[in-house]
This record gives C-alpha cells, structure tokens and sequence, in this order.
C-alpha cells in the first residue's frame, strides 16, 4: 500500500523508496506519439504520459551521448565532471549518483549502456562497485556473448530482414529484449526493498536490430518533415552548413518532398518501446507504487535544416528529449509540464526522492515539485554545451565549443569560433530565422548572454574567458585579469568545500 502523504511504498511498516529509470539512446521528443508523432507507433511509452506527467520542454545538457549521460548520473554539466565529449571518462572526484544511494543503503542496478567509462563506445563489461554485478549487462557484456566473431561483427551491421534472416535475428537475439529480461528480473528479486534499477537501451541508435516484422511495418513510411527541411542555413554557424554538405549525396537518396524514408531506424524505434512495454507492465506487477522516469540522452536532425544525427549544434530536434514520469497517487494523470528542465536536474531529484541532502555542489536541482504540481512551477532557464564529438575521432570537425540558454521561449547560442544564433521559437518553432542581430531583440539578446557568461562562471567552466564576453553583436568589455566571478569548488558530500587561496578558510565562508 501508499503513504498518500510521502508517495512511498509502505511494507511491513517500513516506508519504501524505489525507482526504475529507464533511458534510451537517440530518440528526441520528435519520435513519440504523446509528442504529436501518432505514426511512430510508440503505444507503451504514450501510455506511460497518459498515466503521469509529460514535460514539453525537457532538455538534454549536451546533445551526444557520454557528455549528455554524465550529466545525467552526477548531477554536474560535462565542462564540470570532465567528459566533454565521448569516450572522456567521468572525472575521479565526481560521484556517481548510483555511489550517493548505495552508501545510504539503496540496492543499485544498471542495465544496459553506459558510456561513461572512457574506453569505447561499448564499455569495459566491469560492474563500478557502487552497481549490483550480477545485474550489470554494458554492451561489451553482449558482444562477449556471441559464439563466433562472425556474428558479432553481424550484430553491429545496419539492419536489414536480408542480415535478421541470415543470422536468425529474433527477438531473444536483440540486445534491448535482454536488456529488458534482466530488468524484469532485478524486479522480481528486488520489489520487497528499496533499490534504484536503470534499464539503458541503446535503441533506436543504429544498428537499429530488430525483429524483421518491425522492419516490414516502416518499409514503406516517410517521415514527414517541416518547413526547417529547407532551411538555407545562410545565416548559420559554418559547422551546420559542413554537416549539412557532408549528408547531401544521401540526404539525395533517402529524402523528398513526401519525408525522409529511414525504415531501420524507425523499426528500431517503434521495436524499443515494445520491449519497455514489457518491462512497465512488470513493474505495475511487482512495483505498481514505484516512481519510474522514462528519458533519452538526446535527439537526431531527422533531416531538418539539412542535417541528420547530433554534433555541435543546439536545434530543437537533437537538444529536446522526452522526459516522463508516473508516479502514483503523487503525480497527477495526463499533466503536461510547459516549463524547461534538465537532465542536469534528474541527480538532485533523485537525491531528493530517496530523502537525502542535495549536495551544494550538484548544478541542477530537484524537480519533485515539478512532478507533483507541474502546472503551479515558474519558468526558468536550461543550459546545454558541446565540446567535441569525439576524442578520438571526430566526424565533425574536432574542437567545437558551443554554450546555450533557454529560457521557455528564446534560445541564444554562442558558438565560440563562428556566429552566434537567436531563436524565438513562439514565432519561429522551427528555428529558422536567426535573430542574433535584430535590434528588437537586443535587450533579451544582452540580458541572455549575461545570465549565460553568469552560469559559466558559477558553474566554474574551464573553457570561459574573455571570447564568450566580447562578440560581434556586443560592446566590447575590458576584462582585468583574474577577475572572474568564479565560484570555488562546494562541499559534495564526499569531498570538502574548495579553500580559499589566499586565506585558507572554506569558499562558502568568506565572500
């Protein structure tokens, strides 16, 4: 039963906390039907908003995959915890949220995809400490379980029913449908106490294995795209209009006036959400009072303004993720949240769920309320950034340092080495004007990029300086040397509070 007072599960006496959190991997909000994309097919994750709270305005804080997951799981922006770009491990003094539970007695699991351990794409296949092992399952745990290299290099073709027929890709074969077994399993061993269970797919990113029938629903589907399609991008960053170039020869192929025909990966997504049904209905079986969280790390272009996947630009389509929530008997049912939030938020919200002290040094905040009365929050501003794609190997042009701010209805981005954009998305959803320099948006420009440069500083960004201060559109500014408003590093729980220099007292003693 529910303590209709705290929203916990009481057993035995004993309140209970639990929460499965489940993530996938490329799925922005422009591929769920509750997002207004009925012909996606994604029933079970519709259903899931029918049940709870579905927040419009959910932003990931780096669109790319390890930076956006360690946001995510520390509570930290990427340009503070160090993996600015894939395969950039964590860094070693910031905590992950599964160590914050584990050492206040909540039982840990993750399944599915990390990417934050700094090797490859895949993982290392070792379960961190603060993780139940016999419920760790990365992806190089997958790949070490196939037979022969033949058929591992198989499973990380681009699916086709031609690859699924000759391999015999059925749906116990898939990486997500196993994913999805051992969370089920993890419930039903674990529903009597309080635990924290990730289930991370890695679909509908490529490559997009799925059963075949899947495949056969989308071959013949386009999706239908917007007036953004056609976007110039004369007034554009440089790097979107490289990106754009380098996908014309198959954008040519793939895209017409009827849409962008791409069945696999609409396969993959429509293929994902029946293997969390599956995994929802268990937990309305051996949890049904548990608070469950549904997200993803970032969108993909899906061909508007001329481009495809994510990289080093801040467009609704890869920066704008779905966030759900159910929440019996706390969140209410069919509530749509307009205001922004964060993946930089989810940490503290945890922290704040399972009853504990949210670190000063966490840079999001718990968004509890926003869950339970979303309709009675205040708008405020959500930050995202870009680095790089890859440290290793970059497919879009190496070092591209990005910051953004949204405030619900404007979004300013500075791209520090190109131009600048606005976006007035009331006027312009499409983000196709860029207002950067428009004299009637001067004064929510300026007072934009003094909130942006004020986070930057407060949130102690390595790369600030005086070239995100001084742009173009602005009067320039004389910026005495070291005298930025940096705040030191607070207290986080496992570390103390930074010391000052020149007094050795705490950075929070002294102003």
């Amino acid at each position: 039963m529910s303590d209709g007072s705290k929203g916990h599960l009481i057993m035995n006496g004993k309140e209970k906390r639990q929460v499965v959190f489940i993530m996938t991997d490329t799925q922005g909000a422009n591929m769920l039907g509750c997002y207004g994309r009925p012909e996606l097919q994604t029933p079970n994750l519709d259903k899931m908003a029918e049940q709870g709270v579905r927040f419009e305005k959910a932003y990931t804080a780096s669109p790319l995959c390890g930076p956006a997951r360690s946001a995510i799981f520390t509570g930290t922006y990427p340009h503070t915890n160090g993996s600015w770009a894939n395969e950039m491990p964590v860094g070693d003094n910031i905590v992950n949220v599964g160590q914050r539970l584990k050492d206040n007695g909540v039982h840990c699991g993750y399944i599915g995809k990390w990417h934050l351990c700094g090797t490859d794409y895949f993982g290392n296949g070792r379960c961190p400490d603060y993780f139940d092992p016999d419920y760790w399952y990365d992806m190089k745990c997958y790949l070490d379980e196939m037979p022969t290299d033949e058929l591992r290099t198989a499973s990380r073709q681009e699916m086709t029913p031609e690859l699924v027929d000759q391999y015999g890709m059925d749906e116990e074969f898939t990486y997500a449908h196993k994913c999805s077994d051992k969370g089920i399993d993890f419930l039903a061993e674990n529903a009597d106490q309080d635990f924290f269970l990730t289930v991370s797919y890695d679909e509908p990113h490529e490559p997009f294995i799925c059963p075949k029938e899947y495949f056969e629903k989308f071959k013949n589907f386009r999706y239908k795209l917007g007036d953004n399609f056609h976007d110039d991008l004369k007034d554009k960053p440089e790097q979107h209009r490289k990106v754009a170039a380098g996908l014309k020869e198959w954008g040519a192929k793939a895209v017409n006036e009827d849409g962008f025909w791409f069945p696999a990966y609409f396969a993959a997504n429509h293929y994902i959400d029946y293997e969390i049904g599956r995994l929802l209905d268990e937990i309305e079986k051996q949890v049904p009072d548990a608070l469950v969280i549904f997200t993803s790390d970032h969108g993909d272009q899906l061909f508007a303004h001329g481009m495809h996947g994510k990289g080093p630009f801040m467009y609704e389509e890869s920066n704008r993720i779905p966030f759900l929530v159910k929440w019996p008997g706390q969140a209410p049912a069919e509530a749509v949240a307009e205001h922004p939030v964060s993946h930089v938020d989810i940490t503290p919200t945890l922290l704040d769920y399972y009853g504990l002290d949210v670190p000063p040094f966490l840079q999001g905040q718990s968004i509890l309320m926003d869950i339970k009365a979303p309709e009675q929050q205040a708008c405020r501003n959500v930050y995202a950034e870009f680095g790089r794609f890859d440290s290793y190997a970059d497919g879009v042009g190496g070092l591209i340092p990005i910051r953004s701010v949204f405030d619900g209805r404007h979004k300013l981005v500075i791209n520090l080495f190109q131009t600048d954009e606005l976006y007035d998305l009331e006027k312009d959803p499409g983000e196709i004007t860029n207002l950067i320099d428009s004299e009637e948006y001067f004064a929510i420009r300026n007072r934009m990029h003094d909130q942006l440069l004020e986070w930057m500083d407060e949130t102690n960004d390595p790369f600030r300086g005086e070239h995100w201060i001084n742009r173009s559109w602005r009067e320039p500014k004389d910026i005495p040397w070291g005298k930025t408003a940096a705040r030191w590093r607070l207290e986080d729980g496992y570390q103390p509070s930074a010391l000052r220099y020149g007094t050795g007292l705490e950075w929070d003693k002294q102003n």
